[in-house]
This record gives C-alpha cells, sequence and structure tokens, in this order.
C-alpha cells in the first residue's frame, strides 16, 4: 500500500494552533494554486468559481502524482488571503470591501507541467479558467494563528481582540494580509462548529 502524506499531520505547528490563544509561528515557503479575486464571498460568482477550480486542479495534480511519481497525498484544506484599504472592515463584516486570493497548497513535488496539465485537464469540465489561476510560492514568516471555532461572523470580535491588543501588546503590525484556513466543510458542519486557523503575519514596530 502506498503511504498517503497529510500535510496537516507533517506540518502539524501549522495546523494546530490552540483555541482561545493567539500563539507564534514561523510559516515557511510553500507552492500553492492560487486564483484571486473581490467581493462579498457569499455572494460574488467570481468566489464560487475560484474555488471550483482551486478544488478541480489540486485533485487533477493529486492523481497525476500518484500515478507518475507514486506518491500520494491528502489535499489541503482550502485557505484564503483577504485584505482591504481598510482592515477594520473586517472585524465589522463589510466583505462587499474585501479583496481575496484563494489558495490550496500543494506539495513541492508537483512540477509547473503538471499543475499546467491539471489545469487543462479542469478546463475540459469547467471551461475557460480564471486569469489569475496561478501556482507560485508563498511565505509569511513570524505569524501569529489561533484557532476559531464558530461562524465566520463571529471572527469579528477575535480579530478585534488580536489588532487591538495582542499585536500592540507584542509591539508587532500588521506584515501580509489576514490568513485563514478552512478546517471544516461549511455545506456539512453547522456554524456553531466551524474550525478555521486566523494567521496573521507581523513584524516588529519600527
Amino acid at each position: 500500500m502506498m503511504a498517503k502524506i497529510d500535510f496537516k499531520k507533517k506540518l502539524k505547528p501549522l495546523y494546530s494552533p490552540p483555541a482561545g490563544e493567539f500563539v507564534p509561528v514561523e510559516v515557511p515557503l510553500m507552492q500553492f494554486a492560487k486564483v484571486d479575486g473581490e467581493g462579498d464571498p457569499n455572494t460574488a460568482p467570481a468566489y464560487r468559481s475560484a474555488v471550483e477550480w482551486l478544488y478541480g486542479v489540486s485533485y487533477a495534480m493529486k492523481f497525476a502524482a500518484k500515478a507518475a511519481l507514486g506518491k500520494d497525498y491528502v489535499v489541503p484544506p482550502l485557505e484564503g488571503l483577504w485584505w482591504a484599504d481598510d482592515p477594520a472592515s473586517f472585524v465589522t463584516r463589510e466583505k462587499n470591501q474585501w479583496r481575496w486570493t484563494m489558495m490550496i497548497m500543494a506539495p513541492e513535488f508537483v512540477a509547473r507541467d503538471a499543475f499546467e496539465n491539471a489545469a487543462a485537464k479542469t478546463g475540459r469540465k469547467l471551461g475557460r479558467p480564471p486569469k489569475s489561476l496561478r501556482l507560485e510560492p508563498y511565505g509569511e514568516g513570524l505569524s501569529l494563528q489561533t484557532l476559531h471555532v464558530g461562524s465566520y461572523d463571529g471572527e469579528g470580535p477575535v480579530l478585534a481582540r488580536l489588532h487591538g491588543e495582542v499585536m500592540p501588546s507584542k509591539g508587532v503590525t500588521f506584515n501580509g494580509p489576514h490568513h485563514e484556513i478552512y478546517l471544516s466543510d461549511p455545506r456539512k458542519t453547522e456554524a456553531a462548529r466551524l474550525r478555521t486557523i486566523l494567521r496573521q503575519p507581523v513584524k516588529a514596530l519600527p
């Protein structure tokens, strides 16, 4: 039997922060399939398209790696980078102001030609790909993260505490977009039990 790699276990510090407490983590450079967009993720058609494409490409890469390289893995969870002109819009949940990059990590042994073949295969089902669909490295370095259990809209007070209390107390400021990692499937999990990692890259105040 071929061993299946589970990156949530292999990279446990990145995927297992405590609930209710922001802890530091050093996030290494990794590669991701990505799609950009903007607007309310609940209503923007581009958001649904981005997620469909990312899962389609990610599973095509997984099966290709298994067939060609003899390496099998669990497709990592969906992640999102979120930003806005006013960071307070994440606390107030003004979603129409949000811009985002949705992404799924791809193992380092998945090469660019495998990504391009996976995109072509997915396109035979979904049509023309989003213009921003790409495979690229992304690293955050020092970050603060916590596990949020509850609805997405319940993140507001948690982020308010991060921005207004935790970061100032540690003498750090923003060093990249707000980052979320979705450990639960919202189609199958009630809102009160959703598990989401909230991560913020930081740097020392000047």
